[in-house]
């Protein structure tokens, strides 16, 4: 999930999609090359689409997609519905979309409320024949912290609790410690809460990092996720949203099984490396080959769901291939 939905996320999704389902035009486009790599692992190709419907899905059929991710949250009868639907149509709602969660408020009824918020998404996940739900547990901000590159932590493994954020003296980010602390604590709280009923209905929790500005490093993401000990809490992880960090094949080295979705997109990085601007796949500074042999190594083999609109389905499906291949 990318930082610029985090006010509005429902409405820019319906509105990309919208411009992605009404490019028509085909291209002509070239086979993959007869030397591309073979992996152990499949990447499944998917969409994200609000409402489930015949509509939605069927132009996503015809390019080549074989499943979406839902943001549509409905009750357990009506997510059966839309799994119907799918199914019709021989493709897969492998997914929801629950997206920001409030875990660290200091009110106890807005996390409640978030808490409710998740157990609906997991019980419509279960409705629509998911197997995953993505969450972003909280985010913190409005204080002094390292810029992307400044980034040099230090924490403690047996409590994810961050020691230091920066070489040199870190006192100036003393409030930001503490907020990432009191987060990574409220959050592995709330989501030891959801566990239960997660196992119950079989649908993992995939937690993901997005621009929050917690977890910001490959390892201290894996602590955190690890940390749960269940395999009904995974990694829901973004390729595109990292590369400030650090590279995304690192981060995948790092979490290695934890992870249970990727999202795709790409990310340019501007000629100094610091800061950048999102950009479609392929066209910014991931290294896509890198990427995919990470993935194997990983011994990942699942679903992938592209993030992004502006280019035509046939071009996102032409250009998802390409990277599952390895180009």
């Amino acid at each position: 999930m990318d930082h610029d939905t985090r006010m509005n996320y429902p409405l820019n999704r319906r509105h990309f999609l919208a411009v992605a389902a009404a490019a028509t035009a085909s291209t002509l486009l070239p086979a993959w090359p007869a030397t591309a790599a073979t992996f152990k692992g499949r990447i499944r190709k998917a969409m994200i689409v609000g409402q489930v419907t015949e509509g939605a899905l069927q132009p996503l059929k015809e390019a080549g997609f074989a499943g979406v991710e839902t943001t549509h949250i409905v009750p357990e009868a009506e997510a059966a519905q839309g799994r119907a639907v799918a199914e019709k149509l021989g493709m897969r709602i492998h997914s929801v979309l629950r997206g920001w969660m409030e875990f660290n408020s200091e009110d106890p009824k807005q996390v409640e409320s978030t808490l409710e918020q998740t157990r609906l998404a997991l019980r419509a996940a279960k409705g629509y024949g998911a197997d995953a739900i993505l969450l972003v547990p909280c985010r913190i901000g409005g204080m002094p912290m390292p810029e992307p590159w400044e980034f040099d932590i230090a924490f403690d493994e047996k409590t994810g609790h961050v020691e230091r954020v920066a070489a040199g003296d870190n006192s100036r980010f003393e409030a930001y410690i503490k907020a990432q602390n009191r987060a990574t604590d409220t959050s592995r709280a709330a989501v030891e809460k959801l566990i239960p009923l997660a196992q119950e209905l079989k649908v993992v929790i995939g937690l993901e990092n997005v621009w929050n500005n917690l977890w910001v490093k490959p390892a201290l993401f894996r602590q955190f996720v690890g940390s749960f000990q269940s395999p009904w809490v995974k990694a829901y992880f973004d390729i595109g949203n990292h590369v400030k960090y650090a590279p995304p094949q690192d981060w995948i080295k790092a979490l290695g099984p934890l992870i249970a979705k990727l999202h795709i997109k790409d990310f340019k990085l501007n000629p100094d490396g610091h800061g950048g601007k999102f950009v479609h796949p392929r066209d910014g500074s991931i290294d896509w080959p890198a990427v995919r042999r990470a993935l194997d190594d990983a011994g990942y083999d699942g679903w992938a769901t592209i993030e992004d609109g502006g280019l035509s389905l046939s071009e996102f499906s032409h250009r998802f291939d390409l990277i599952a291949a390895g180009e």
